[in-house]
């Protein structure tokens, strides 16, 4: 059978370009990828405080495997883990430090009104105990005190504590004790109900005093002449006068009692970039 002319090149023609390993072949696109956010470890519970008291722990997934350091964080007056867990301000400070490959816990402190007292930091300690031992620490700890929790992040860092702490970082944070007590009566009965006392409390259990005698404390200070609840002068300025220098920071902001400009992302690179200056100069001890 003979093929006309035209439908006989048209063949030939097909044939030669298949033949061809330098002809174009068309390749059918590939359909474009979705950029997959990374999903958040979940915040586990620690301790034995009532349900909603109670410590939370986070830990970036490479600390199952590579060495990681812990950030205590202290809340303000009356409020709690989840409070902190679930405000955005303080979850712009968490998040980078987590992304920074620290491990973070929301300190329960014993209660809401604790005032950084011995018996909160004990109730600290066991928490800390139980989060070291749920990925793998390096034995570094780090302090962070919002507000009132900055009395319990400077007593932690005393000496003779139930864990060694490597740097404080204070955000609007009480550290004088004694300026807690005169500030008003509310807060007298609360630091009387927290310390078990009957008279004001007595110098010995000052952080604030501790200081004194010891070497410089890696430090990194947040605070603002404008604060009427921790007054400047008698708090921030007292305790940076303990900073080890070349490490610390203070940072001084403007604006009222934990502004917002103390939770923007450029003050959490600052935060989680004096936690790492502090890491590289400081060995592991991977907590054996």
């Amino acid at each position: 059978m003979k093929l006309p002319a035209r439908t006989f090149l048209f063949a030939l023609t097909t044939l030669l370009a298949a033949l061809d390993p330098g002809a174009a072949r068309a390749v059918p696109a590939l359909p474009p990828q979705e950029q997959v956010a990374p999903v958040p470890e979940p915040w586990q519970v620690l301790g034995r405080l009532d349900p909603g008291e109670r410590s939370l722990l986070q830990a970036p997934a490479r600390c199952r495997a590579e060495a990681c350091a812990l950030v205590v964080v202290s809340h303000p007056r009356a409020q709690s883990p989840l409070r902190l867990r679930d405000s955005a301000g303080v979850s712009v400070l968490t998040g980078e430090l987590l992304n920074a490959g620290f491990a973070v816990m929301l300190s329960g402190d014993g209660g809401p009104t604790t005032w950084g007292s011995p018996g909160a930091l004990e109730e600290a300690a066991r928490d800390h105990a139980e989060a070291t031992r749920q990925f793998f620490w390096n034995g570094h700890t780090y302090a962070l005190g919002l507000s009132m929790g900055g009395l319990l992040a400077l007593r932690s860092a005393l000496p003779g504590g139930p864990y060694s702490v490597q740097g404080v970082a204070l955000i609007d944070g009480w550290v004088n004790l004694d300026a807690a007590w005169r500030a008003s009566a509310d807060r007298q009965a609360e630091i009387r109900a927290a310390y078990g006392l009957s008279t004001p409390p007595l110098p010995g259990l000052d952080p604030l005093r501790g200081l004194t005698g010891r070497p410089p404390l890696p430090l990194f200070v947040v605070s603002s002449p404008d604060d009427r609840l921790v007054p400047q002068a008698s708090n921030a300025d007292l305790v940076y006068a303990h900073a080890e220098a070349g490490l610390s920071e203070h940072l001084r902001v403007t604006g009222p009692h934990l502004g917002g400009n103390r939770f923007t992302p450029e003050v959490a690179r600052r935060l989680s970039g004096f936690f790492g200056a502090v890491e590289t100069r400081t060995p592991p001890q991977y907590g054996f």
